[in-house]
């Protein structure tokens, strides 16, 4: 007999999933029945947060959908702080849970891991959330939900189903087809038209280009270099338009820098971004103000009626809207685009001391390794860069910094990312955040993954620390207890160093980037200060 759990995994196994994250409880074991000889690879984080902020890492550097597989309750519960940074980033996240039996779910009289109502829970971080209640469901569900990732905007699934349906004969069930997936559509060709006359009309045309864009970088580069635009990459659509190109803008709009250019566009393209204040906005000082004829392209129509209001709205997805557009609009005459030369520059004189040598230090690491992804957490060298950075190329720079902007994912996320790469990644994280996940140093090793951690220590919880002193707050709760994280990496049977200047960081990332397993490099921000200030 084919089960119901046997089902699933042929269906994520025809749906392209080679990886599945999670640890095994007694109301899943069920799913873990037929998992060794399924072709599918098993993680085991060591805690169900981690599990998902490995599925957004291994999402992230692959562009392939996190499958997650969790226990009811507090699995769901563990995981929820994930989910609900991969809803704010529009990340593709597969969560599969179990729920009580039939006629014990939502039930109020205690069994094991029971909540009120799960489905709803989880609702707030996903997508949707769907309970299988009979094997008939299950096909239904996994294809609705691939067909989101693949043709909308890629938010986290949550797909739970009752301990007593998972041994259910589902040898009847149909084989999915992958092949029937719908492929995100093309705008309008009317709205085409019409954008192809405002930027032919165009004297200093402006991209704004988001994460929504990550997997169309060809295209939006050949649209850029027709119109001579120039473009402007948020925190998730960095690496874009390659190192050096003479039309990337790599620091925020939130800078004043890069304001002063978004004011002198009299026409902009905003592709695949939210135009969310942490991109726009990270000062609360108010958006800028856009003097330009506004198009918005966008796979959600009810994003690109928030934030900037718009003049045309495009819907559809970034690669076949913009490869679109590079047919339709004239060539531009060339423009005199030296001036962008001094933007960065620019931006980074606006930012404090640490957040520059922050910024300073990730260009240091990008220029060292500059093939390896780099994964942030929620920590000053990642605000930096957050603020201005050129990644090398799409899904090489991503982080928790912005969005939802939670702490330690930095580890995890880096873990999932060096599954998807098969090589090495760099997490980047604070010795706050770092404390908070620091227990899936053990999953990265059992693993042998090549991760290399760079540990930031200032000792506490900097960022805090400063606002409260910026509101005339005296500092609180901040000043934290630091342990010997040299120690604790070893006890994980890490590599651990700690350079006594920066300029024996090199030789460390190389080896460590040769390395099977992971490495743990403490950085001392005194001497990060004293090195790059």
């Amino acid at each position: 007999m084919k089960t119901v759990a046997k089902y699933l995994l042929e269906s994520l196994a025809a749906y392209g999933t080679d990886t599945v994250f999670g640890i095994p409880g007694v109301h899943t074991v069920e799913l873990y029945r037929s998992l060794p000889n399924s072709g599918i690879r098993h993680v085991t984080p060591r805690h169900e947060q981690g599990a998902g902020f490995m599925a957004d890492g291994y999402a992230r550097a692959s562009g392939r959908v996190g499958v997650c597989f969790t226990i009811t309750g507090p699995g769901l519960t563990n995981i929820a702080t994930a989910m609900a940074q991969a809803y704010a980033d529009s990340i593709p996240m597969l969560v599969i849970s179990s729920v009580n039996s039939r006629g014990r779910m939502n039930s109020g009289e205690g069994w094991l891991h029971e909540l009120p109502n799960q489905q709803a829970f989880a609702r707030e971080v996903a997508a949707f959330s769907q309970t299988v209640l009979t094997p008939e469901d299950l096909p239904r569900a996994l294809s609705r939900a691939f067909a989101l990732f693949r043709s909308a905007r890629p938010r986290p699934v949550h797909i739970e189903i009752p301990m007593d349906v998972m041994g259910l004969d589902a040898s009847h069930l149909p084989r999915l087809n992958p092949e029937a997936l719908p492929l995100a559509p093309m705008a309008a060709p009317a709205s085409l038209k019409r954008a192809t006359e405002l930027l032919d009309a165009a004297k200093t045309p402006l991209i704004l280009a988001g994460g929504g864009a990550i997997d169309a970088a060809d295209e939006l580069r050949a649209l850029a270099e027709k119109l001579s635009a120039p473009v402007v990459m948020t925190v998730n659509g960095r690496g874009l338009l390659p190192l050096g190109h003479p039309l990337a803008i790599n620091a925020s709009a939130s800078t004043a820098a890069v304001r002063e250019v978004m004011a002198r566009a009299d026409c902009i393209l905003a592709v695949g971004t939210e135009c969310g204040p942490t991109d726009y906005d990270m000062y609360v000082t108010g958006y800028p103000k856009l003097a330009a004829k506004l198009i918005r392209l966008d796979i959600d129509p009810e994003q690109t009626m928030r934030g900037f209001a718009p003049d045309l709205v495009l819907v559809g997805g970034a690669k076949a809207s913009l490869a679109g557009l590079v047919d339709l609009v004239a060539t531009a005459p060339a423009r005199d685009h030296s001036d962008l030369a001094t933007v960065s520059a620019k931006a980074r004189a606006e930012l404090s001391e640490v957040l520059q040598v922050g910024a300073k230090l990730v260009d240091f690491i990008r220029d060292t390794l500059p093939e390896v992804p780099i994964v942030g957490d929620s920590t000053q060298p990642v605000y930096g860069a957050q603020l201005d950075y050129a990644a090398p190329a799409p899904r090489h720079f991503f982080c928790s910094a912005s969005g939802f902007g939670t702490l330690g994912y930095g580890l995890p996320a880096a873990s999932g990312a060096a599954l998807a790469v098969k090589g090495p990644v760099i997490s980047l994280i604070g010795d706050g955040g770092i404390q908070f996940t620091i227990g899936e140093l053990a999953a990265a090793r059992e693993l042998d993954l090549p991760v290399i951690v760079l540990l930031w220590n200032n000792s506490g919880y900097r960022e805090i620390k400063t606002a409260m002193i910026d509101m005339d707050v005296q500092p609180e709760g901040v000043d934290i207890w630091t342990p010997d994280f040299q120690l604790l990496a070893q006890g994980f049977g890490c590599v651990v160093e700690k350079p006594e200047a920066l300029a024996a960081l090199p030789d460390l990332l190389h080896a460590a980037a040769r390395r099977a397993g992971p490495t743990v490099i403490e950085l001392d921000e005194a001497m990060l200060l004293r090195d790059l200030g």
